[in-house]
């Protein structure tokens, strides 16, 4: 097995370069046409792979904690009249399907992220369009917090995939024209069936971009507005500056295993045992000078990781078995001294936390979350992703040292994507539960049949039943279709309001997972398939 590599430092980039200047930084798109992320098509027109996207989403991570100091980034390339010709076809059309969707996936929640750094780190975003963008180019654009177009009267930008590729704008892109830009959905109707997009004016006009720029005053626009936003920013604690050293997993086809987290996997059943180690002692007195190896911050990097590994490189897992380890009382120590420290790093580290929990939420695999040791440590954060899994199953014991805590992080520090708490999309039909729980938790530990009557486990049985029960749940949980199990897991999870980033996964699990395995874009004749070719697809025209 040759695993996919999601850790990256600025001084391997092959497809960014990422610069800083006081208070701007600048990420220059420059893809290296002949390293994509695997052989058999090359990188043209600043086309992009998963490769340039884990790039662009390690630059944003570490601008947030190794470069406290800025506060606007310019993105933008250095290839003449193309800033980006969007996700490369060829790399899409030999693809297989779990891949598609995962890496539509993944270069969505890289944009999230942007956007989170904009909503909640005092870090703006300026998309310096000096050439035509279009595709996922153009979606990297909408998430910035501005977008200039240069004015040469060719520069556009564009959704060209409905009409060459008969599929859709990556659906990020799609629900960030309308829902964030405002654009009228009639107009956006037009551009998203215009292969060659819109440009100039029109452009301007129909809210597409924020300004045009003529070529003669390309820089100088483009750096009094970067400092205009730079300017803009809220001010709010930052630093100190930590820097994030690799991970060093060690991966083989049967486990992954970091310092905190472990996966063993079962191929022949299609399940994952992930256990997340607690802290081995007390919170230190300066979070900060722990730097990255706080167990706060390195434990969800290597969560993270793990996600995507499970993600890309074993796309057979269908069930996550969750369990923790370790000491409650430290897990609830480390929430408490995180929940105190108003430093930047100190927000930087609980946001982080609250993205890998996302992304643990928009896992395509069924979580079962598992409480059955007494070292069983679902507390604080570590009960959030209890909280994220399908189901909880608790093992109830004599003298109740299975048991669950409550802590600051699940007050609402952590919101899903349709901005309730976890707690809160746990019971949506029961507001006033949370309170219950929280001021429960407040008292001690929730040992096993006391979590079920409150509604925090699922299933909770004594160890007479418990084995039986469990082996049964995991064995009928990977039978299922997957399929089915996607959709179902995804309409279950994001409970409550709509918004942007439920549109846009919702949207992912089911269209673009659809979309994707239909003749009309990828068949023998789908537009897809015969991109670059001499031959013109053929389509089904029953419309479903």
């Amino acid at each position: 097995m040759d695993p996919t590599r999601f850790e990256t430092h600025p001084d391997r980039y092959r497809h960014w370069k990422l610069t800083v200047d006081g208070a701007i930084a600048r990420l220059v798109m420059q893809v290296d046409g002949d390293h994509p992320h695997r052989p058999g098509y090359e990188l043209k027109l600043n086309s992009y792979d998963l490769s340039v996207d884990i790039e662009l989403a390690d630059a944003i991570t570490r601008l947030r904690f190794e470069h406290p100091e800025v506060k606007a980034c310019v993105v933008t390339a250095d290839l003449d009249r193309v800033v980006c010709s969007g996700a490369n076809i060829y790399m899409l059309g030999q693809s297989s399907h779990s891949f598609k969707v995962n890496f539509c996936k993944y270069t969505n929640e890289t944009r999230l992220y942007l956007e989170d750094a904009s909503a909640h780190s005092g870090l703006g975003f300026l998309a310096a369009c000096q050439g035509t963008t279009a595709g996922g180019g153009y979606e990297l654009a909408l998430a910035c917090d501005e977008i200039l177009l240069v004015d040469d009267g060719n520069s556009a930008v564009s959704f060209p995939e409905t009409p060459l590729l008969a599929v859709l704008p990556g659906t990020g892109g799609l629900t960030r024209l309308v829902d964030k830009r405002r654009v009228r959905r009639d107009r956006a109707d037009v551009f998203c069936t215009v292969a060659e997009g819109i440009k100039g004016k029109r452009a301007r006009d129909w809210g597409l971009v924020d300004a045009l720029v003529p070529r003669s005053k390309w820089a100088a626009e483009v750096q009094a507005r970067a400092q205009a936003l730079a300017a803009a920013q809220p001010a709010l604690p930052r630093g100190p500056a930590v820097r994030l050293p690799p991970l060093e997993p060690s991966i083989s086809p049967t486990a992954l295993r970091y310092r905190h987290v472990t996966v063993a996997i079962d191929a022949a059943a299609r399940t994952a045992q992930l256990t997340i180690a607690g802290p081995d002692g007390p919170p230190p007195a300066d979070l900060a000078a722990a730097g990255a190896d706080l167990w706060d911050l390195r434990a969800f990097r290597e969560l993270d990781d793990a996600l995507l590994h499970l993600r890309f490189d074993y796309p057979e897992i269908g069930v996550i078995v969750l369990r923790t380890s370790g000491d409650r009382a430290h897990v609830l120590a480390h929430d408490a001294a995180l929940d105190r420290d108003g430093t930047g790093f100190g927000r930087e580290v609980r946001l982080l936390q609250r993205r890998v929990l996302k992304r643990l939420d928009n896992t395509a695999r069924s979580i079962f979350a598992v409480a059955d040791r007494a070292d069983s440590c679902f507390a604080g954060i570590l009960l959030e992703t209890a909280l994220a899994a399908d189901r909880l199953y608790m093992l109830v014991d004599g003298d109740e040292q299975v048991a669950l805590a409550t802590s600051p992080a699940n007050a609402g520090q952590n919101p899903t994507a349709s901005g309730l708490s976890r707690l809160e999309a746990r019971f949506y039909g029961e507001p006033g539960r949370v309170e219950q729980v929280l001021a429960r938790g407040a008292e001690g530990p929730i040992a096993g049949e006391e979590a079920e009557r409150l509604g925090l486990a699922t299933i909770a049985l004594d160890d007479i039943d418990f084995a039986d029960e469990l082996r049964i749940a995991i064995e009928e949980r990977a039978s299922l279709s997957p399929d089915a199990l996607t959709g179902m897991e995804a309409s279950l999870r994001w409970v409550g309001p709509e918004t942007l980033e439920t549109k846009i996964f919702g949207r992912l699990s089911a269209w673009q997972n659809w979309i994707f395995t239909r003749a009309n874009a990828t068949g023998e004749h789908g537009a897809l398939t015969l991109y670059g070719r001499p031959e013109r697809p053929s389509f089904h025209f029953t419309r479903t």
